[in-house]
């Protein structure tokens, strides 16, 4: 379950800035939009959050937030000594250009809560620390700060923290992180911490496509996984009947088009599935396919994503999906979000996290006012996000034309082009 996020220095993002998926007090779709999360403290999380506004506003940049701080979860380990990390500060300003990027991610597995964070920059991770929530009480169990005069890490370790810490402490490098580093050599109790970033975390539009093609495959060679495609596909008014998949040994080094790569396990050399749809004749009671290819490019989209979002949805884990209006009609993307919604598709809890322009799903029937988010650039050229909730909106008012017509920001102030 996903609670929180904060960034601070990170690309549009200058000051820290929160998005946060706990409920408010309001009452407006409870059973529906909300869960009980079984925690201390925050008794319901939502289900969904939507993030408007304008173009290079800044949208995308909380989403990549939580992306960067899952791929250095699961790949600083791998850096050479001295290896640069991939650093990337806001820009507009001298005073961050050369500090660090400071980003925190609350969310719980297994009824326990945790915070984890970590600063870094080109060079090194200036910080990281993880507090976890076991009895509802934090125990701090690890943190280290990098001491620039004496050139070295100051640690601090809790009792609570089982194994062997000071080995995992030796080993970490000033480009790796300790978390890493540890599950690395065999660290049973931060293990659930490490998989949540590993297992929990599904992006969609954000250069993920390759890997939710492999979903999508993976799921049509399942037993019945093509039984849950094809319903997924029919109640999306796809207008397809059936899918056949080929598997195709070839030698390529990319993939485009209705393909998906998939690395056979005899054998180095790749193999290709051709994906092929069929659609009803209008004059013979025959199903006449179709290349994948051939299909519209939300219909492309919908197919290449379906394996990511009924994985999601069958584990509970947590969706971003960066424009997900991209080729989707209104309706479609309603139909995606009530998927989430509803408790007979989304019995784990699962949630999503979207950033979008279609204004429709503003309705009071899809989101409550504390699900919705606006991001927009302040006088330092520097994203803000902020709640709807923030206004205090009547429940009968109408967001779509509230938003459009300024009440709530997030607008492009679009100027006459004079030719």
């Amino acid at each position: 379950m996903l609670i929180e996020l904060r960034a601070t220095n990170y690309r549009s993002i200058k000051g820290t800035q929160t998005l946060s998926l706990v409920a408010g007090a309001s009452k407006e779709l409870l059973s529906e939009n909300t869960f009980d999360s079984g925690l201390p403290g925050f008794p319901r999380l939502l289900r969904s959050a939507v993030i408007y506004g304008a173009n290079a506003a800044g949208k995308t940049n909380f989403l990549r937030a939580l992306q960067f701080v899952q791929s250095l979860v699961l790949n600083s380990t791998a850096f050479q000594e001295g290896a640069r990390i991939v650093h990337a500060p806001f820009k507009l300003s001298k005073a961050t250009t050369n500090q660090p990027s400071e980003l925190e991610v609350v969310f719980a597995d297994d009824g326990v809560r945790y915070e984890y964070g970590f600063s870094v920059d080109a060079e090194r991770f200036h910080k990281e620390w993880l507090i976890a929530y076991p009895l509802g009480r934090p125990q701090n169990w690890f943190e280290r700060t990098y001491d620039a005069k004496k050139k070295k890490y100051e640690w601090h370790f809790s009792t609570k923290l089982k194994g062997s810490p000071r080995m995992w402490r030796d080993a970490t490098r000033g480009n790796a992180l300790f978390l890493s580093t540890a599950v690395q050599l065999n660290s049973e109790q931060l293990r659930p911490i490490f998989q949540w970033f590993q297992k929990k975390l599904v992006v969609i539009g954000m250069g993920g496509s390759e890997f939710n093609r492999l979903l999508t495959f993976q799921l049509l060679e399942q037993p019945d996984g093509k039984q849950k495609l094809l319903q997924f596909v029919h109640a999306a008014d796809l207008g397809i009947d059936d899918l056949s998949v080929r598997r195709e040994p070839v030698q390529v080094a990319a993939v485009g088009g209705n393909r998906v790569r998939e690395p056979l396990s005899a054998s180095p050399v790749s193999a290709l599935a051709r994906v092929t749809s069929f659609h009803k004749a209008i004059d013979t009671s025959e199903s006449v396919p179709l290349d994948m290819g051939d299909e519209s490019h939300g219909t492309r989209i919908l197919f290449e994503s379906a394996g990511a979002w009924l994985n999601v949805l069958k584990n509970g884990e947590v969706l971003l999906y960066d424009e997900l209006d991209t080729s989707l009609h209104p309706l479609m993307t309603r139909f995606l979000v009530r998927l989430f919604h509803n408790k007979a598709t989304n019995r784990k809890n699962a949630q999503l996290v979207l950033t979008t322009h279609d204004t429709s799903l503003l309705d009071r029937e899809i989101f409550r006012r504390d699900q919705i988010w606006f991001v927009e650039k302040d006088e330092n050229r520097a994203s803000r996000v902020y709640p709807l909730s923030d206004f205090s909106p009547r429940k009968d008012e109408s967001r779509e034309r509230g938003y459009l017509k300024g009440r709530y920001g997030a607008l492009p102030f679009i100027g006459e082009l004079k030719v």
